[in-house]
């Protein structure tokens, strides 16, 4: 066989795992010409087909079992094998499947995980039941993947939001006190008057108004179970918004209850631990809170972060979100913000905001900065979304 053959023999041999598989590989599995082909494998292959077995086949040989520092082994060991993206789809896995959950609260196996969104979001829902010491080794864990997570987020929100902010505030009807000088006589250059020397300011261009900040942003999430990973970038996000002095930020949780947190936004950790994942869901009560906040509904941007299944009071739940957009605030629906796309989602709720003009769908965490600027500019977010190739929830 040719090196490739052999080579695709390999990789079938380790997908389809041992047992019948184990030294021969038959024309199913891509050998040339449907002719089989012998196929050992070597003491590195024959290590990393042990640990996926050890998760894929656990239903039939018992898996990685109850002990933790087996579990450390094996998170060790397929770290050792396999990329980072690989070994994140493995550990989140092993939790589905093994039902890893009670092994989270050992920080020995803590120590050991490739922290990942998946992860972190594991983490904060069982935060209310570690022993000290655990969750003191899950703060780190979280804080390494915050870290990362801002890294990355970070620069593309601040220059979003800032340069729709200088963009949003220059206006072509200003007050007299608002006019920008310097810009309007440039704008107007070619109105100069040589009998009167001087211009005839056609287009006034303004600084728009003085305010301490120049938008109000609400970000209300719901933290539910299925809305974890929103939790996550929803707490990240509002910690980079909070750190711009033009946009006053202010990040509210609920489930049956709500949680104001804008407190705690200058340290994004703080804020993933103060969420409390799971239990039932109280928009409206949530909304009503929000609402309570809104001091000029016209530079308001309230973003509701939702798979939108009510359990209060759904018709006081639609009059209140109808009340919110007569007012004249920017209300954006997201069904999550994370990168797996829309959870199962509540239609016809998403039916309704959408006949007020709100479309609902979901946002990857790499397109919010542009959807934040997008809402600053009053843009139409329905044709945003579209251009984004977005699917609008009906």
């Amino acid at each position: 066989m040719t090196d490739i053959s052999t080579e695709r023999l390999r990789r079938w041999r380790l997908i389809l795992g041992g047992g019948a598989a184990d030294g021969i590989c038959t024309r199913g599995t891509g050998a040339s010409n449907g002719v089989a082909g012998e196929l050992s494998l070597g003491a590195a292959d024959l290590a990393i087909d042990k640990a996926l077995s050890a998760l894929y086949d656990s239903d039939r040989q018992g898996g990685l079992g109850g002990s933790s520092p087996k579990v450390a082994r094996w998170l060790g060991d397929i770290r050792s094998y396999f990329p980072t993206s690989v070994v994140q789809v493995l550990q989140q896995d092993a939790l589905e499947r093994l039902n890893l959950r009670q092994m989270l609260l050992e920080p020995e196996m803590l120590e050991a995980v490739e922290p990942d969104v998946h992860l972190v979001s594991n983490l904060l829902s069982l935060s209310n039941v570690m022993p000290g010491k655990t969750k003191e080794t899950a703060r780190i864990v979280v804080r390494r993947v915050v870290d990362d997570l801002l890294r990355k987020l970070e620069n593309p929100t601040r220059q979003a939001i800032l340069g729709s902010l200088n963009r949003a505030t220059r206006h072509r009807r200003p007050r007299h006190h608002e006019i920008d000088w310097h810009r309007t006589i440039r704008a107007n250059l070619k109105h100069y008057q040589p009998d009167y020397r001087t211009i005839i300011p056609e287009t006034r261009i303004g600084y728009g108004r003085k305010r301490s900040a120049l938008r109000d942003i609400i970000l209300c999430v719901d933290q539910s179970g299925s809305m974890a990973t929103s939790v996550v970038y929803a707490g990240i996000f509002s910690a980079v918004l909070a750190s711009l002095p033009a946009v006053q930020t202010r990040l509210v949780v609920f489930d049956t209850a709500v949680v104001d947190l804008t407190e705690m936004l200058q340290d994004p950790v703080e804020v993933l631990f103060g969420t409390q994942l799971g239990g039932g869901t109280d928009i409206n009560q949530a909304l009503a809170y929000c609402q309570s906040l809104i001091r000029q509904p016209q530079e308001t941007i309230l973003v509701l972060i939702s798979d939108l299944y009510e359990g209060g009071n759904q018709s006081e739940l639609r009059k209140r979100i109808s009340a919110l957009v007569v007012s004249g605030v920017q209300l954006i629906t997201l069904l999550a913000l994370n990168d797996e796309g829309a959870p199962c989602y509540d239609h016809d709720n998403a039916h309704f905001v959408g006949s007020l003009g709100i479309p609902a769908f979901a946002c990857t965490p790499d397109l919010f900065p542009d959807l934040m600027a997008a809402a600053i500019n009053r843009q139409d977010l329905q044709q945003w979304a579209a251009a984004q190739e977005i699917a609008i929830a009906r």
